[in-house]
């Protein structure tokens, strides 16, 4: 697939996608073309990956909300 034509905003989550899934492979031997997990396996990865998310979202908020209020 050609990438050159999209947006810099494109091009950089791409790159992320590429270098993570390097990164997996590196780590953990495999990588989603595994075949070895079911159903909910995989989802239950997921979830805790989107509970993981929602935390760090969680932090986020809370640092902007420190440094937004007025003394």
């Amino acid at each position: 697939m050609d990438y050159t034509n999209c947006d810099s905003c494109v091009k950089s989550v791409v790159e992320k996608f590429i270098v993570r899934s390097e990164m997996g492979k590196k780590k953990y031997g495999t990588d989603l073309d595994r075949d070895d997990l079911s159903v909910l396996d995989w989802i239950h990865h997921a979830q805790e990956e989107h509970m993981d998310a929602i935390l760090y979202l969680e932090k986020l908020k809370q640092e902007i909300s420190k440094k937004t209020k007025l003394p």
